[in-house]
């Protein structure tokens, strides 16, 4: 009984309350998402690539 209760409520609650987003909201969030994603993986690309070199030459430094 408590079961079908909530699933009857979880449904009421998604159809009739949750304000779903348009498409062009949800197309627009998206490609705020991708670019953000692009560019924080371009900055730890840059700073992986930093750090490899500066590692490379400490160690070029003791050998």
């Amino acid at each position: 009984m408590k079961i079908t209760n909530f699933v009857k409520d979880s449904y009421y609650e998604l159809t009739e309350k949750v304000s779903w987003p348009k498409w062009d909201q949800l197309q627009q969030s998206t490609m705020i998402v991708l670019g953000a994603t692009i560019f924080i993986t371009a900055i730890v690309a840059l700073m992986d690539f930093i750090a490899n070199g500066a590692m490379k030459f400490i160690y070029s430094l003791f050998s």
